[in-house]
């Protein structure tokens, strides 16, 4: 696994905070997260409303419309705004099929571009 300077730092903050054994158990605790929100939206189906919320650089801005462009059929609405220094939050509100708003979430995940993404589904 390689993980950076930046990350390392935050895994040993965060086993400090909270009391973790080691770093070891702050990844396996984070792992099990990721592991459950997938499980979760696996089981979505039909069509749903939800909440689409992403953090990432300004320099990311292309990338980030490029796939945006690709999901107008389900994005409703997309509030844009400016963070920290050079970060973006971008909060989607998405209707449509399940499956379509899972590929949403997925390809911003593995754009590499998105420090941060979270879907709800209320």
């Amino acid at each position: 696994v390689s993980l950076t300077d930046k990350m390392l730092r935050d895994i040993d903050a965060i086993q400090h905070e909270l009391g973790f054994s080691g770093r070891s158990e702050v990844i396996r605790a984070g792992a099990r997260l990721l592991i459950e929100e997938s499980r979760s939206e696996e089981r979505l189906h039909g069509t749903i409303s939800s909440i689409l919320i992403l953090l990432h650089e300004k320099k990311a801005e292309d990338a980030i419309t490029a796939v945006k462009h690709e999901f107008e059929d389900i994005i409703n609405t997309q509030n844009h705004n400016h963070t920290m220094e050079n970060k973006c939050l971008d909060i989607f509100i998405l209707n449509g099929d399940a499956e379509r708003i899972r590929q949403l979430s997925t390809t911003f995940q593995t754009s590499g571009k998105v420090d941060y993404l979270k879907l709800v589904v209320p």
